[in-house]
């Protein structure tokens, strides 16, 4: 599915269009048939992915104990265990990033815990560091000098990160292509 694409139909919807979809999706969330096609696709020991929703991302985790609504799974980072819907998990690796084309900043869906950010202050100055939590209206960011701001989701821009040094080169040369046809 291109989440992506769905979200911007989304936008046009009615918050009314937007609780009978919600409605629905939970009926099928909760389908027996649908949570046993899930389960038999499962065992403990086995390593999975899951969709975080507070932190807009995928976690790696291993089975621990499959139960009648739920799985009990062990995050890898952390070795916390957690008790999520069997809807969680990822079992056919299916990208779950959305990006929007915006022209003022991000929005929330966008981004991920641990996402590198950038976002100018109030001085102008260009503060760049890492998304460490999303809230309702802002992201909270650890700046690189350790400080904390909350941003608006729509100042802030993804920042890539480089190699910093020499660039790496591939010494050649320019050739004509009509020489070669």
């Amino acid at each position: 599915m291109d989440y992506s694409r769905i979200i911007e139909d989304l936008q046009q919807a009615s918050l009314f269009d937007l609780y009978r979809l919600q409605v629905a999706i939970s009926q099928q969330l909760e389908s027996p048939q649908r949570i046993r096609e899930i389960k038999n696709r499962l065992k403990p020991g086995q390593a999975i992915t899951y969709f975080d929703s507070t932190e807009n991302r995928l976690i790696k985790a291993q089975v621990i104990k499959l139960k009648r609504t739920r799985l009990l799974v062990e995050n890898e980072h952390d070795q916390e265990r957690w008790n999520i819907p069997f809807y969680y998990v990822n079992l056919d690796s299916v990208d779950t990033d959305i990006t929007l084309s915006s022209k003022t900043g991000l929005d929330k869906s966008q981004l991920k815990v641990s996402d590198k950010v950038g976002f100018r202050d109030r001085q102008n100055n260009d503060v760049y560091g890492k998304v460490i939590r999303l809230n309702r209206k802002t992201a909270t960011i650890l700046a690189d000098d350790q400080t904390k701001w909350r941003v608006g989701y729509k100042w802030l821009y993804l920042v890539l990160e480089g190699e910093q040094g020499y660039p790496k080169l591939i010494e050649g040369e320019v050739i004509d292509s009509e020489q070669y046809v």
